[in-house]
């Protein structure tokens, strides 16, 4: 019962039930009256049956029937009154009881309790919505520690991958310097890796500047018409490249036909092919490495398959190598260095492109990766 109503019905029982009463001694003063005048004195069954003797007059017994039922509209009146205050303060003093105690919990940093609460009053209420408070602070809080714990993973992880290539950077160039690349095979040997390395630490700056943009969903789409054979066979040319100087092998092959379009952002379809290529560089363990690049029809989307020949991914890792941070002791182990974001970053982009990305692996054989991307048709206007 809503606080509004409480108060109006023991306001009305305050009123109505002395009227009451007030009323029935008035009637009760009438008949006794009417009786009184028709029989000149009363007889002593039809006075009180609990006060007045024999010896009472007619109007002795009107005085002290006054009296006592003044007493008694008096003590109705006091018991009314109390009883209904104390009904309207339990339904405010209980709730606001729990609502102290809530906000002594909230205060001292306890957000580990539920304020139960029963009724339909604006009390009951106002606890139910500072409960749904509750809720949503320790909801805030446990999301700031996961985001801080996150936070600080990929600080670690980005700081000893960028200590890696720059400590052998350093390396190398101290090398070139000491004259120990002494011949024109040894120099470009040496180039090669810096350039490697280079590559990595830019990547990995990239990584870290787009996974803030993530967060914030602040990632600058582009989209626009791509023709599939012409754009994936670009991609698949820049991959080769940075493939030839790690000594892997690419193939790559189309198999959709020469008109047929995809929206899509070519830049950001780029950084997934890339993430993907890298992952599979990273887990690499075969002397000779081959990476496969197949572009395919699927009806209404275009399907494109990254296949390498590493290592592979453990069947109960399989479902999770997208989640940001995963790790696993075969397919992202820590050794291997790695912000631990590429494949989270790739999910991201194939969601807000409307496709999606998968993978199938088997270990000491080979992961491929999928992704899709819906086709470009024109709608005709009527």
């Amino acid at each position: 019962m809503k606080l509004k109503t409480r108060i109006m019905v023991g306001f009305l029982m305050v009123i109505l039930v002395p009227l009451l009463l007030f009323t029935a001694a008035l009637y009760g003063f009438r008949e006794y009256q009417v009786r009184y005048s028709e029989n000149g004195r009363i007889s002593q069954n039809e006075i009180y049956d609990i006060t007045i003797a024999d010896s009472v007059t007619g109007q002795d017994g009107l005085q002290i029937m006054t009296k006592d039922l003044f007493i008694t509209v008096l003590v109705i009146l006091v018991f009314t009154s109390v009883s209904v205050g104390l009904w309207i303060y339990r339904s405010i003093a209980a709730p606001l009881v729990k609502l102290r105690r809530a906000t002594q919990n909230i205060k001292e940093g306890n957000l580990d309790f539920t304020l139960e609460v029963d009724g339909a009053d604006e009390f009951s209420e106002l606890c139910r919505d500072f409960e749904e408070m509750r809720r949503r602070l320790k909801d805030s809080a446990e999301e700031k520690l996961v985001l801080d714990k996150e936070n600080k993973e990929l600080i670690s992880n980005i700081s000893h991958d960028l200590k890696t290539p720059i400590t052998a950077v350093k390396g190398y160039v101290e090398g070139i310097m000491d004259g120990v690349a002494d011949t024109p095979e040894k120099m470009d040997r040496y180039v090669r890796i810096i350039y490697n390395k280079t590559n990595e630490m830019d990547h990995l700056i990239n990584e870290l500047t787009f996974y803030s943009k993530i967060d914030t969903n602040r990632i600058p789409y582009v989209f626009s018409k791509l023709n599939v054979e012409d754009y994936f066979a670009d991609c698949a040319e820049e991959v080769g490249l940075e493939l030839e100087t790690r000594g892997i092998q690419l193939y790559y092959a189309n198999y959709v036909d020469k008109d047929v379009l995809v929206i899509a952002d070519g830049e950001q379809i780029r950084r997934v092919i890339y993430n993907i290529v890298s992952n599979a560089i990273k887990y690499m363990d075969k002397e000779k490495g081959v990476i496969q690049i197949r572009v395919k029809d699927v009806g209404d989307f275009i399907q494109v398959e990254i296949e390498d020949n590493g290592k592979g991914i453990a069947a109960k890792d399989l479902p999770n190598i997208f989640d940001r941070f995963y790790r696993t002791d075969v397919s992202r182990n820590s050794s291997k260095g790695g912000s631990g974001i590429g494949l989270s970053i790739v999910r991201k982009i194939m969601e807000d492109h409307g496709g999606k990305v998968w993978a199938t692996s088997r270990e000491g054989i080979g992961t491929i990766m999928y992704f899709v991307l819906r086709k470009y048709q024109e709608v005709p206007v009527k």
